[in-house]
């Protein structure tokens, strides 16, 4: 037993040796290029003790590839933050590629993204959010449609479905919506007996609604990156999105009537005549005129994305009012959660950039679709690929992350394609390909939030979760909402007027 604890210790303090010999290592690499930079001009061969500065200079960008994303990949796995991993790398293969004088393309990289005007909608949507959660609004919600659905056999999750639908065009924030039908929803479903993966898997599935519906946070950012307009994407989404909602309230309405065992109905006596119900929707005026008035500016013309989440910021605030929830101490609470996300969101977006704009200069951009076109591939074989990368990164990385390290090498690919539609069905317009691919990216991320063994969604319920309800019970839950995306996923691609027609409609 002593010699096991001696073992156990001695490995121990191998390993934290080894960190610290690791540290002080780069510590001095780094004094060194410090000095170097201060004190010797870059252009003469003088330096202090050595230099890496230009040491992979004459590395192909098929080495450079592996060597870049290699290293990002074993950072994240070491559990470093990825705004600090890709912006810190981003600026440590600038200096090894180039010398301290390329370091000047950082500032170039990231101001265009502080004078973007769009972005400043992001922490604006973020703060109506944060107020109306902290209002109690959302609750008061989820109560409304239980009642109204809470006769029906599995109505308690399809009502989690559809206020889920109402949230995600309230707040479009993943997290957020699932840990709060995950504290609200899940007790009254468990109580009633319901199947655990059925009830698991509505908040789930209900809580990824805010990637696609609008004002989703993800649509802004494809729009700034992938140079889109917001309206056209977010009215690209709309469709799609209630498909979704519809196919899941249709399964499971569907199972539970025929077994009714998976999601009894609530008793006679708990349920509410007509009368009562109409009286009920009273509590739903006040946020859904909000969420109307929102979206019908933006879709309208009328507001610019920025102008629409300030003027839903402020109603968030008068519509707490009404509801005669609003405190000092929520007002506090929400600009704080506000700051914090934020903040995350835009480190995340320059550290990305920094690394992506470097490899894309090196020559990232031109090697990647070759690569891909060089596969011989049909323009639907290409898109597939894309999609599948696409799902194993959302296994792994943040929305965010994926978002800027992927879109901007996918999009030219799929701008240089043609899409003629799969057996005999209609073509994408050629004019909307950037549009639908959008579409069906925010429908992937979809997936990659519930994909097991690392999809977000399901972490952020099982910390909401009763301690019996294990992590391979909710893995289980995410499987057949999982292949429902898919469908609908599939239903996009082959259909494409599932996400053209309203933007075609609106705007011509």
């Amino acid at each position: 037993m002593n010699s096991f604890k001696y073992t156990k210790i001695s490995s121990s303090q191998f390993w934290t040796w080894l960190m610290i010999l690791a540290t002080a290592s780069l510590s001095f690499v780094v004094l060194v290029e410090l000095i170097n930079i201060l004190f010797y001009d870059p252009y003469e061969e003088e330096n202090f003790l050595f230099s890496t500065a230009g040491m992979l200079e004459d590395v192909h960008i098929s080495d450079l590839t592996w060597l870049m994303f290699g290293t990002l990949f074993v950072a994240l796995m070491m559990g470093l933050p990825l705004a600090f991993v890709t912006g810190g790398l981003g600026v440590v293969f600038i200096y090894l590629v180039g010398d301290q004088t390329m370091l000047n393309i950082i500032p170039s990289r990231i101001f265009p993204m502080m004078t973007n005007s769009d972005l400043a909608a992001i922490p604006l949507f973020i703060f109506m959010a944060s107020m109306l959660e902290r209002a109690g609004l959302i609750e008061e919600m989820f109560d409304v449609v239980y009642k109204w659905m809470g006769g029906l056999n599995g109505g308690l999750a399809a009502a989690t479905i559809l206020a889920s639908t109402i949230l995600a065009a309230m707040v479009g924030v993943i997290g957020a919506a699932i840990v709060t039908m995950g504290i609200i929803a899940l007790p009254a479903m468990l109580k009633r007996g319901y199947n655990h993966e059925i009830a698991l898997g509505s908040i789930m599935a209900g809580g990824t609604l805010g990637i696609l519906i609008p004002p989703s946070i993800l649509a802004i950012l494809y729009a700034v990156v992938a140079q889109q307009s917001v309206g056209e994407l977010y009215l690209g989404s709309i469709v799609p999105g209630i498909m979704l909602s519809s196919m899941y309230v249709a399964y499971i309405l569907f199972r539970s009537w025929r077994d009714p065992s998976l999601g009894p109905a609530i008793p006679e006596e708990e349920r509410l005549t007509l009368i009562e119900k109409l009286l009920l929707l009273r509590q739903l005026i006040a946020p859904l005129l909000l969420v109307f008035t929102v979206l019908g500016l933006l879709f309208g013309g009328i507001a610019t994305p920025v102008e629409a989440a300030g003027i839903g910021s402020f109603g968030a605030i008068l519509v707490a009012m009404l509801h005669k929830r609003f405190t000092f101490k929520g007002l506090q609470d929400a600009s704080a959660s506000t700051a914090k996300a934020s903040a995350m969101v835009l480190w995340i977006i320059f550290g990305a950039s920094i690394f992506v704009g470097f490899y894309i200069l090196q020559g990232g951009q031109d090697f990647i679709t070759e690569t891909i076109l060089s596969t011989g591939l049909s323009s639907y074989g290409i898109l597939f690929l894309m999609m599948v990368i696409l799902v194993v990164l959302g296994m792994f990385l943040d929305w965010v992350g994926i978002l800027l390290l992927a879109v901007p090498i996918f999009v030219p690919i799929i701008k240089s394609l043609t899409f003629d539609g799969l057996f005999g069905l209609p073509p994408v317009p050629g004019d909307k390909v950037v549009l639908w691919f959008g579409v069906l990216y925010l429908v992937n991320m979809q997936m990659s939030f519930i994909s097991p063994p690392f999809g977000y969604a399901l972490f952020y319920l099982r910390g909401v979760c009763p301690p019996e309800i294990s992590m391979a019970t909710i893995f289980r839950s995410a499987l057949i909402f999982l292949g429902l995306q898919t469908v609908g996923l599939i239903l996009c691609i082959l259909l494409p007027g599932i996400v053209t027609w309203l933007p075609g409609l609106v705007y011509g």
